[in-house]
C-alpha cells in the first residue's frame, strides 16, 4: 500500500507488486445459485428486465412544469409512470430515455390539461399509494394494463392514439 513521503520506510525491504490470478482455461458456466439458466422468465408480476432502468428517475425533472396531476399525488404519478417507462425501454432492450416517460405520462393523461373524466377517475384509484413498495402489486397492475403493442409504437403515435381514443391503449383484460 502506498504511504506518504514523510512516513519512514525500510529501503532494504522488498516492495510488493500486484500479481494476476492464474488464468482459467475451462469455460465459464452459470452454476451459482442466483444465476438463471436460459432466458429471463416471464409471467405475472415478473416485470421486464432492462439496462440502467433507474435512469428514468433522473429524467423526471424534465416534466415538472408539464404535469397535470388532477388530484393524484406527484410521487404516486411519478412512480407509476416511471415503472411504465421502464417497461417500454426494456421492450426495446435499452435504457430509458425521455420519450419513454413522455409515452407513459401521455398514456395516463398527465400531460393533458383536461384529461377525459373517465380516465381521470380511473387513474385516481390506480395510482393511489403506488409510490410505496408495499403497493408493488398495484404498480404492476397499472403497468400491465397497457397494451404491449401500443408501448412499442413511437411516442408521437401513442399521443395520437390518446387523442383519438385513449381506451385503445389499455387491455380490456386488466380493467
Amino acid at each position: 500500500m502506498a504511504a506518504p513521503d514523510h512516513v519512514p520506510t525500510d529501503p532494504t525491504r522488498r516492495v510488493r507488486a500486484y500479481a494476476s490470478p492464474p488464468r482459467r482455461t475451462d469455460a465459464w458456466i452459470a452454476d451459482r445459485p442466483g444465476e438463471l439458466p436460459g432466458r429471463q422468465p416471464t409471467g405475472a408480476s415478473l416485470g421486464t428486465a432492462g439496462p440502467d432502468q433507474g435512469y428514468a428517475f433522473r429524467l423526471v425533472h424534465l416534466f415538472d412544469d408539464r404535469l397535470h396531476l388532477g388530484g393524484v399525488d406527484r410521487d404516486d404519478a411519478v412512480a407509476g409512470c416511471v415503472a411504465l417507462a421502464m417497461k417500454r425501454s426494456a421492450l426495446f432492450g435499452r435504457a430509458p430515455m425521455v420519450h419513454d416517460l413522455t409515452a407513459a405520462f401521455t398514456i395516463y393523461g398527465f400531460l393533458d390539461q383536461n384529461p377525459p373524466a373517465e380516465l381521470a377517475a380511473e387513474r385516481a384509484g390506480l395510482f393511489a399509494e403506488v409510490k410505496s413498495n408495499h403497493h408493488y402489486t398495484e404498480r404492476r397492475h397499472l403497468v400491465d394494463r397497457v397494451v404491449e403493442d401500443q408501448l412499442k409504437k413511437p411516442h408521437t403515435a401513442i399521443a395520437a392514439q390518446y387523442e383519438a381514443d385513449w381506451r385503445e391503449l389499455f387491455s380490456s383484460a386488466h380493467n
